[in-house]
């Protein structure tokens, strides 16, 4: 993913690059999608792979569009950038007459860039007003989560997208809290958090709002919704050989990815206990990541956000 520094705010260190730009198996007149495109690392190294192909690389963050722009321009009209939802790739597709593609690239979760900025509202280690939209034109924002949601639901988001165990003291404390006065910042979030946490398991898992943060950015983005319906839509427009590659950084993403290509690949659902297949669905292609593909411990030394990144490839028949 991005780090930002004081020369360029997409420092871009794209995790599993060397692997996933194998696993994409790229032909040189492709057409190619970086559905998260980020800095533009992975895309750069894609692009610089094709020469009759085509590479379109969307991302929803306005800023990490400019930044992709800026760093493929070397392309030319090799190379597609939208800001756009990935869910939206095949209407993007369609507006070239695209209907089929030889490969996608999901590299998932939010970005170092948009994790060192204060302001974007992400993160625990800044004071900052409550945001977390990927997208700034998104009508909802961490803060209508956290003052307008129930308690009930809440609860829900806290302990699902954040397996959180205190999730429901959490949840309690916020509404208590807001019903004094809006909760409009990061670190008063962060002490509601803290307060609701025993103190001697604040210490254990990392950062006390680590697993809070990360579940009412998720619902702000909706991003494992959006992550369900969109491999089902890219696995029907691969083309014969084509590959889709995702790049997960907790177990909820990758459980969704790990049961998405397993029915891709096995999509009967004819009760185990009859002798042939009656349902006539047939499998639409293999998986190629029999386990996951990690890091390399060179890479988790010199990137520490990416020692939970996990690869893993589908390719189409």
């Amino acid at each position: 993913m991005e780090k930002e520094d004081a020369g360029n705010v997409f420092a871009h260190r794209p995790v599993l690059l060397n692997e996933a730009i194998e696993g994409l198996n790229i032909r040189p007149d492709g057409i190619y999608v970086d559905g998260t495109a980020g800095g533009g690392g992975h895309s750069y190294e894609i692009a610089g792979r094709l020469e009759k192909g085509k590479l379109f690389c969307l991302d929803q963050d306005g800023e990490a569009v400019a930044a992709v722009s800026e760093r493929l321009r070397v392309f030319g009209d090799r190379v597609v950038v939208r800001r756009e939802n990935y869910i939206n790739a095949a209407s993007v597709l369609g507006e070239s007459d695209i209907t089929a593609v030889d490969g996608v690239l999901l590299d998932l979760g939010v970005s170092s860039f948009q994790l060192d900025t204060a302001r974007r509202g992400f993160s625990y280690r800044f004071d900052a007003p409550l945001d977390m939209r990927m997208d700034d034109r998104a009508a909802v924002s961490a803060r209508d989560i956290v003052n307008g949601y129930s308690e009930r639901e809440l609860a829900r988001i806290i302990r699902e997208y954040g397996e959180e165990r205190f999730a429901g003291r959490i949840a309690a404390n916020i509404v208590k809290e807001r019903a004094l006065k809006p909760i409009e910042t990061t670190y008063e979030l962060n002490d509601i958090i803290k307060d609701s946490i025993p103190a001697r398991m604040r210490e254990k898992g990392g950062h006390p709002s680590k697993r809070t943060f990360q579940a009412i950015r998720i619902a702000c983005n909706r991003e494992l919704e959006v992550l369900e319906e969109a491999l089902g839509m890219f696995e029907e427009i691969l083309s014969p050989g084509g590959r889709l590659c995702v790049i997960t950084f907790h177990s909820l993403e990758d459980r969704i990815v790990k049961n998405a290509f397993r029915r891709f690949e096995n999509p009967c659902t004819c009760p185990p206990e009859l002798p042939v297949c009656v349902c006539g669905k047939v499998p639409t292609g293999k998986v190629i990541t029999k386990h996951p593909i990690i890091p390399s411990d060179e890479e988790r030394e010199s990137n520490p956000r990416a020692s939970s990144a996990k690869l893993r490839i589908f390719e189409r028949n």
